[in-house]
């Protein structure tokens, strides 16, 4: 493992980009790594900063890559990673709306595979389609597994029995 160096003259540095920072985040990875320039320790600048003194390493090796650019980056991607607008969605599921009013048996694969199709992405799951349906106030309908009025299983075992001749 090799120790990374900070030096005073970027510590000085690090402290006047620090007087300008409105994000208090960006302001704590910048005092954690202008504290390692002045001399510190990670366990003193974990202390201080409440950064895990791992991290405090971590954030150094972003500075000397990166510099201050680095420190200011926020590892979070963000939210709305939808493949279809409200409007795109809602003209998707109107071709599937159409035949299940004229009584269309519509499975889940069935829209998964035009799902696929119209957005340009093979998906490995279908969580993607059941929110869709979800928040398009679509529900799950399946047929009964027997009819309603079906006899009990005692009442066709002996008709079998009385059938064989």
């Amino acid at each position: 493992m090799y120790k990374i160096e900070i030096e005073k003259e970027e510590a000085v540095k690090i402290r006047k980009a620090m007087s300008s920072e409105k994000n208090k985040n960006t302001y704590r990875r910048m005092q954690a790594v202008a504290l390692r320039g002045e001399g510190r320790k990670n366990a003193e600048i974990s202390e201080i900063t409440g950064f895990n003194h791992r991290w405090v390493c971590h954030l150094c090796k972003i500075y000397c890559a990166e510099g201050l650019a680095g420190l200011g980056k926020d590892g979070r991607k963000g939210g709305n990673h939808r493949n279809m607008s409200e409007k795109e969605a809602a003209s998707f599921l109107a071709n599937f709306e159409e035949q299940a009013i004229k009584g269309q048996v519509i499975t889940i694969d069935d829209i998964a595979e035009a799902y696929d199709i119209a957005v340009g992405v093979k998906h490995a799951s279908l969580s993607t389609v059941y929110y869709l349906l979800h928040k398009h106030g679509w529900r799950k309908v399946a047929p009964k597994q027997y009819h309603p009025g079906r006899a009990s299983n005692e009442v066709i075992e002996t008709s079998k029995k009385l059938t064989k001749s």
